[in-house]
């Protein structure tokens, strides 16, 4: 199963369930921006940083999930965090969170790394630790799928749909009901996607009409995100013209911070 991806994609669409995780509350997600990062003339990449949109009281969340033993995991997070921490020189705190679908996956020494572990500054989640799925908030519940061996699988995932239906907000439910989906088409790969929607009620799920309002809620914010994105490539080109970084902004109906910003990415 493809799990780094599949994790970008919950804790991207639905950051709320990150911070479910660790303890916080999923309002915490409200101040933050979840995004995968490159450091600059290395070859590292982070799986997912959550970084403060206010305050520099806020932690930065460095995020790495690992499915396979690795002996190195430890050099390599802690290069890639030190590395962001230079490049950036970011006032807010920073945590670290590994997360692991059990603890016999996690066999490397963290001799050189103990005291931030003691003190908090980074946690390991196991999943297999995190209690019956049928007890857990529906967010990590969905988490907890992606290591439910084939039988149990089955079972979880008609609970877990039943109570999306149930608890979470119109808003959210398209998004949890596609994820929950995507993880039993990795779990089942000999299962098309439309056997897997009717062994599950799936189908008849996505014509009822709250799912439809919501897919096509969800191709609006598609478009309106396409259109700011090619806004964001023409800033550049309007500057190479001669118009001024306030005139550009009004041009390309930016905010002028955001006109600053994105030339900033781009130096």
């Amino acid at each position: 199963m493809k799990t780094d991806s599949i994790f970008y994609r919950l804790f991207k669409e639905l950051p709320s369930i990150f911070f479910e995780l660790i303890g916080n509350s999923p309002q915490t997600a409200d101040a933050y921006e979840f995004s995968s990062i490159e450091i600059k003339q290395t070859a590292f990449r982070i799986d997912g940083v959550f970084l403060p949109s206010q305050g520099e009281e806020n932690p930065i969340y460095f995020v790495e999930v690992q499915f396979q033993s690795d002996e190195e995991i430890y050099l390599r997070v802690f290069s890639e965090i030190t590395l962001y921490l230079r490049q950036n020189k970011s006032k807010n705190p920073w945590r670290g969170i590994v997360i692991y679908p059990s603890r016999s996956i996690d066999t490397a020494d963290i001799n050189h790394y103990s005291e931030f572990f003691q003190s908090g500054r980074v946690s390991r989640i196991y999943l297999d630790e995190l209690g019956e799925t049928t007890s857990l908030p529906v967010g990590i519940a969905t988490i907890k799928l992606i290591i439910e061996d084939k039988n149990t699988a089955i079972v979880a995932a008609r609970d877990l749909i039943a109570r999306t239906q149930q608890e979470i907000n119109i808003e959210q439910q398209r998004q949890l009901l596609e994820l929950i989906e995507t993880i039993l088409v990795y779990k089942f790969p000999k299962m098309s996607r439309k056997e897997i929607e009717a062994m599950f009620g799936l189908s008849d799920l996505k014509q009822t009409r709250v799912y439809q309002e919501g897919v096509e809620e969800g191709i609006q914010e598609g478009r309106e995100e396409g259109a700011r994105q090619k806004s964001l490539e023409l800033i550049p080109v309007l500057l190479r013209l001669g118009l001024s970084l306030e005139d550009t902004a009004k041009e390309l109906d930016l905010d002028l911070e955001e006109v600053r910003k994105q030339l900033e990415n781009q130096s």
